[in-house]
């Protein structure tokens, strides 16, 4: 294993044999099938970014009480999520060298085992990710247009239970996921649930995007309208867009790469978009360095907390 492949038992389907796979490369373009070849340091330094930053954002929000909110308790569980995204692959690159460097040598069967461990984490983070994303969209259309009751409908008690179902749910169902990881059912159930947060994310951000659009207006239309009020309302609309459009863009290809892992596995053109696994893995880890400077740094009260961190002024 020459590069770092964590969630591999997903990169191709399992009745996609070599010689498809070398009939693929031939008939549909030669160097195009050929994946690019993505460096370990790639996957440590993104991993070693996103860990750190990850890591302020839950030390800033356990520091200040400011912040003891259900909103930023999401936020915090969201970079824990994308933590466990980098320390599960930090983990099973050091895992693999230490193999192919003969320094540590176990039995197969422990391997495989250790193996599985660490593809089940990456599952769960994976999905406690996508789930923690759905739920801070969710508070935040809740914020918006339910403003006055919005903390009798988010209580601290609703806030917890929802994060440890959340939890909960993502562990059980990446068990699910790699124990049964050949089934195209289980497949199905991850392409639908990701759809699912997509479609949900998109609606309710369309629609605050919409009320956004219409405060505009309305300040527009008076007399003397407020510049301040106006900048703030395009800076909503377009954090609302740059929201949707990173998700999509980091989420998307790996998922694609399911889609046609169940409708056409053998298929020579799909075979070659299989070649690209490595690169969708490398954008669901961009998304986990992305995260926090959209969720978490555009907070000014965050950003003060982050400082004092940083800097050690506790």
């Amino acid at each position: 294993m020459s590069t770092l492949a964590p969630l591999r038992l997903l990169r191709e389907p399992s009745n996609a044999s070599e010689g498809n796979h070398s009939n693929a490369t031939v008939g549909a373009g030669g160097g195009w099938c050929q994946g690019p070849d993505i460096p370990n340091e790639l996957f440590l330094a993104l991993g070693l970014v996103s860990l750190v930053e990850n890591l302020l954002v839950v030390a800033a929000i356990l520091k200040n009480r400011n912040l003891h909110s259900p909103t930023y308790y999401f936020i915090c569980c969201l970079a824990v999520s994308d933590m466990l995204v980098s320390i599960s692959n930090l983990a099973e690159m050091l895992f693999m060298l230490l193999l192919e460097h003969g320094l540590l040598v176990m039995r197969p069967s422990i391997v495989r085992h250790m193996d599985s461990v660490i593809d089940t984490l990456i599952c769960s983070s994976v999905v406690s990710s996508l789930s923690f994303l759905g739920v801070i969209a969710v508070d935040r259309y809740i914020t918006i247009f339910y403003a006055l009751r919005y903390h009798s409908i988010m209580t601290l008690q609703r806030a917890v239970v929802t994060m440890a179902s959340v939890w909960l749910a993502s562990t059980v169902s990446s068990t699910v996921l790699i124990a049964y990881y050949r089934s195209h059912t289980v497949l199905l159930c991850l392409i639908g649930f990701f759809l699912f947060m997509l479609v949900l994310m998109l609606v309710l951000y369309i629609h605050m995007f919409a009320l956004a659009r219409h405060h505009l207006h309305s300040i527009s239309s008076q007399q003397k309208p407020p510049i301040a009020h106006r900048g703030g309302s395009l800076k909503g609309a377009v954090t609302l867009t740059i929201l949707l459009g990173v998700f999509f863009i980091c989420w998307g290809p790996f998922f694609f790469h399911l889609v046609l892992i169940v409708t056409c596995p053998t298929n020579p053109f799909c075979t070659c978009f299989f070649s690209y696994f490595n690169l969708f893995l490398i954008l669901i880890i961009c998304n986990s360095v992305i995260d926090p400077l959209i969720y978490a740094f555009r907070s000014q009260e965050l950003r003060r907390t982050l400082r004092e961190v940083v800097t050690c002024s506790w």
